[in-house]
């Protein structure tokens, strides 16, 4: 069965952001402790997944402003999500998190509120064997000042488990080379970088921004880079890996429900030479799993078992990681795979696209 094949496969998670994760009995607690005027059809509204999915931004923000109150609180939502993440074979994940709209709508400042993060990366590991790392993205809807700030807070509140930073938040109208200072001072920081751009179908000269000015370390969707066949060989051929959400709103919103998953671009990027990554990228609001996220790539997209292989290989390839973690989880990671392809069904066999 795929759903069983791929729950049991080793996993890395390079593309997830922590406020997306929430538990909805955890969010219902956060408002019910802070009296906040949030009625439960509210709620019920913000943890729906329709047809036509309306996005999660307000979900972040609302949890921003009204719902997180103290460490305690990112010390509970990040535990949580690496715990959930652990139950679906995850070993490694690098996570989102704004510390601009912690700092700015819930009132802590980033040296209170990374302690508490970086000892709820060490209390899932001791409990769960799953590694954490995090990466501070950028709010593209604040100033490129903030943004500057954040990355001068990062460089000098130094934490081995921060690896670098990341820009997210609606693309439209909010072009990433408006970030470009921000993104120089965290290289010359030494800092890892990734960055969302092509998410909302917007232009591909927003990808080609990344790579070129702001000379990121990987893409985060990156899907409108289909639209210029030849950027789009320069990035197969620069071996620049693509972390991509089956469950991405833009998409569910403009495609017909009947050509959804045939249109999607994730079902082309592979043909087009570009290394590709599942992700969960909101797991609760999306109301995906990482088992569903790769099991999507099979009954949705059509891809293989090798194909799936090669996703793996690209995930390990892209994770900042040292290289000879790398080269024993890759040795791992396949030696896994082979034994796990007897639950691979064979080819007149019906897939089960459950999970």
């Amino acid at each position: 069965m795929i759903q069983a094949f791929t729950r049991a496969l080793s996993k890395v998670e390079l593309h997830c952001h922590l406020l997306g994760t929430v538990r909805r009995s955890t969010f219902t607690d956060l408002v019910r402790r802070a009296g906040a005027s949030i009625s439960e059809a509210e709620i019920e509204a913000f943890y729906t997944r329709g047809d036509k999915p309306i996005g999660v931004l307000r979900v972040l923000r609302t949890l921003d402003a009204q719902l997180i109150r103290s460490p305690d609180d990112l010390h509970r939502i990040t535990y949580e999500y690496l715990q959930d993440a652990a139950a679906h074979k995850v070993r490694y994940a690098e996570f989102f998190w704004n510390p601009t709209g912690t700092a700015r709508d819930s009132g802590i400042a980033y040296p209170q509120a990374l302690p508490a993060i970086v000892r709820a990366i060490a209390d899932a590991q001791s409990d769960c064997g799953i590694i954490g790392r995090l990466i501070a993205a950028i709010d593209r809807e604040a100033s490129p000042q903030a943004a500057l700030e954040m990355v001068q807070s990062v460089s000098e509140h130094r934490c081995d488990k921060v690896l670098g930073i990341g820009i997210d938040y609606r693309e439209v109208d909010r072009p990433p080379e408006l970030f470009a200072a921000a993104f120089s001072a965290a290289t010359r920081a030494g800092l890892k970088t990734t960055a969302h751009a092509g998410e909302f179908g917007t232009p591909w000269t927003n990808v080609q921004t990344v790579v070129d000015l702001l000379r990121v370390d990987r893409i985060d969707h990156g899907y409108t880079v289909l639209d210029s066949p030849e950027f789009c060989r320069q990035c197969a051929e620069r071996g620049i890996v693509f972390t991509v959400v089956p469950t991405n709103s833009y998409y569910l919103r403009t495609l017909a429900p009947e050509r959804w998953a045939l249109d999607h671009p994730i079902r082309r990027m592979p043909a087009a030479g570009l290394r590709i990554h599942p992700n969960t990228d909101d797991p609760t609001l999306h109301h995906v799993t990482p088992t569903k996220a790769w099991s999507m790539m099979v009954s949705d997209f059509g891809f293989g078992i090798e194909d799936l292989r090669s996703f793996m290989l690209n995930g390990l390839a892209a994770a900042w990681i040292d290289d000879s973690t790398r080269r024993a989880w890759c040795s791992e990671s396949l030696a896994q795979f082979e034994a796990l392809r007897p639950l691979w069904p064979a080819p007149s066999s019906s897939i089960d696209q459950g999970v």
